[in-house]
């Protein structure tokens, strides 16, 4: 994957279909202590301890559609070719937390890409998850939260026109504030 926001993307799509009705994404870009953290908490069905020892294994997955299982060992990869590390904390039946650090400033750190595309892509095809997205950069803080947005959409769904409108123009003022 050429950027961080495809990993994000992946990883998400597995809490997805790990049945989460709830994710927390969070970047924590820390350039005094040269820390670029991303956090990605599920309430899916989680994990046994078992398949958590194999999670980053990629020729192993649960999946029956395929023999191999690429996405947190290509983030792993990720992390530790920029000076970081990955983690795993699932439970069954209450969530998966996936956490990657990264030294922010490493010449092989792959750059956060489109975050906001990335994030309009999944609310949009996933409309009955609630997203909340948390970006520290440069001693600010950004959020979105999809529960807000479709309190003031109303009976307007988050997918219409009018909700995607709406996404566009919150996710515009995220991208201005930190820079991705």
């Amino acid at each position: 994957m050429q950027d961080l926001s495809l990993h994000i993307l992946d990883i998400v799509e597995n809490s997805i279909d790990a049945g989460a009705k709830n994710i927390g994404i969070s970047i924590c870009e820390d350039r005094e202590t040269d820390l670029l953290s991303i956090e990605i908490a599920d309430d899916g069905r989680g994990m046994s301890e078992a398949v958590l020892k194999k999670a980053t294994d990629p020729f192993w997955t649960t999946r029956q559609t395929r023999r191999v299982g690429l996405g947190l060992s290509l983030l792993e990869q990720a992390a530790r070719a920029a000076g970081g590390e990955l983690s795993i904390k699932s439970q069954p039946g209450v969530g998966t937390t996936v956490k990657a650090w990264f030294q922010h400033g490493h010449i092989d750190r792959k750059p956060l890409g489109d975050i906001g595309s990335s994030l309009l892509t999944l609310i949009v095809a996933n409309p009955g998850v609630e997203f909340t997205y948390v970006h520290q950069h440069g001693g600010s803080e950004v959020r979105l939260n999809t529960e807000e947005i479709r309190a003031q959409l109303g009976p307007v769904s988050i997918a219409a026109p009018e909700g995607i409108g709406l996404l566009r123009k919150r996710l515009e003022k995220v991208r201005v504030k930190t820079g991705f």
